[in-house]
């Protein structure tokens, strides 16, 4: 998607830049990338009151939110209530520090495809999983924005949720807005990304000279406290080098030369085994990749996947059709079963999967919570559709579209394609965008899977 400026009424002196008022997003979802939803979590796990949530997702729907101003740190507009009295609503998001931006900037220098899917309109996954493992965290998590408002609540009001709301879809067609709102405008960033990638491509410095160049002094530890350590701590292995390669080795060509035979076979499949080699690369440049990060050493190891599991991971890698016949003969599944598993792994992982694989029968207090967000995601203008219950999925009349209620009380979107529920879109706080995600409403352009 190519990314406009046609909403932007141009920079102020610091970056500044305002968006005229959106249209109202009634039947449709606030978001359709996967930052964009990053941004709306942040904003959902932070707010303690749902009523306050529901109201803002209201506000924002109908339009009540006028021209959006980003500059760096904050975001500020007028958000009218229904009685038409205006109130200014600012949400503010912390700036990075001058060595964050060093280290994201050498991070997104390093490959040029960063920047061209910055300037297409797109956030790339990898940038963003690059940044973190070097302490910079560019999308926010939960308490990052922080509300301020002219009503004087003292949290998340109806006002700067809308706010949030809207700049969701801001974000949709912009990332260089969230780059803005952490404190680098657009020009300066790319000019500054220029001149790292000209020095790159000029060759490398000494670490010595990287540090002077920056009016440092040369990075190392003390010669005596290296010597004094040397007795007490154990042998270390050599770290890898760093920066880490843009992209796994590819495997080597199997399909060549003399035949490798196995007994009492004809020989093993090249295809599979080629596909399961490029698998086992990406997986090792990824698992080193989260080793360095900070937050690593105190984190829980993952649950091994299970056979099947790993058969759907495998799966959403799109490979040849020969492969995928295999994968799912081994997990028992169709090959269409098979390919509607790996679009909810891709959604969301193990728990997407279960959700997909099993329905379960929510509690009473559950069911009761499921059925106030229902009956509050409609506007007043707007009919509420009526749904059939089963377990935890509430299905439209005509059985084309499908809501699939999560442990974790998110709504997933599904529709029918050919007779199997295939997941239509990521998980949603609120139960009408998923629904518009399921029924297909929501704007074309992008595809909602993350």
């Amino acid at each position: 998607m190519t990314r406009t400026d046609g909403d932007s009424q141009g920079a102020g002196p610091d970056g500044e830049r305002t968006f005229a008022a959106l249209p109202p997003a009634r039947g449709r979802a606030f978001t359709r990338t996967w930052w964009g939803a990053r941004w709306l979590k942040a904003l959902e796990d932070t707010a303690l009151e749902s009523e306050q949530l529901r109201r803002g997702r209201r506000f924002a729907r109908q339009g009540a939110v006028g021209a959006v101003s980003v500059r760096p740190g904050r975001i500020t507009a007028v958000v009218r209530d229904r009685d038409g009295s205006p109130h200014r609503a600012d949400v503010l998001l912390r700036e990075l520090t001058v060595a964050e931006w060093e280290r994201l900037l050498e991070v997104a220098a390093r490959e040029s495809g960063h920047i061209a899917a910055l300037l297409d309109g797109d956030m790339p996954p990898r940038l963003v999983e690059e940044a973190e493992s070097v302490g910079v965290e560019l999308l926010p998590g939960i308490g990052d924005l922080d509300p301020s408002c002219d009503c004087d609540a003292w949290d998340h009001c109806p006002h700067t949720t809308a706010l949030c709301y809207q700049m969701a879809r801001l974000l949709d067609e912009d990332p260089f807005v969230l780059l803005l709102l952490r404190g680098r405008p657009e020009r300066e960033l790319l000019d500054e990304l220029g001149l790292r990638s000209t020095a790159r491509k000029a060759g490398p410095a000494t670490g010595e000279e990287s540090a002077q160049a920056r009016g440092g002094e040369p990075a190392g530890v003390p010669a005596d406290q290296a010597f004094a350590l040397g007795g007490i701590l154990p042998p270390l292995p050599a770290p890898p080098p760093l920066p880490l390669p843009a992209e796994p080795a590819t495997s080597p060509s199997l399909d060549g030369g003399a035949p490798l035979l196995l007994a009492g076979t004809s020989g093993p499949d090249t295809t599979a085994l080629e596909f399961l080699a490029s698998d086992a690369a990406l997986r090792a440049q990824q698992m080193l990749r989260d080793a360095l990060t900070p937050a690593h050493a105190g984190s829980e190891p993952s649950r091994p996947l299970t056979r099947s599991e790993d058969a759907v991971r495998l799966a959403a890698a799109a490979p040849v059709q020969p492969v995928a016949e295999r994968l799912a003969e081994g997990c028992g599944l169709t090959p269409p079963q098979l390919a509607s598993a790996a679009r909810a792994w891709e959604s969301g992982g193990g728990a997407a999967l279960s959700l997909w694989a099993e329905p379960w029968t929510p509690g009473a207090d559950e069911m009761a919570r499921a059925r106030v967000q229902l009956a509050a995601a409609w506007t007043e203008e707007e009919a509420p559709p009526a749904l059939h219950v089963t377990d935890n999925r509430w299905t439209t009349p005509d059985d084309s579209a499908q809501l699939r209620l999560g442990r974790d009380g998110r709504w997933w979107p599904y529709r029918d394609e050919h007779g199997t529920w295939s997941p239509a879109g990521g998980p949603e706080q609120d139960p009408a965008a998923a629904l518009a995600v399921a029924s297909g409403r929501h704007e074309p352009g992008r595809d909602e899977r993350t």
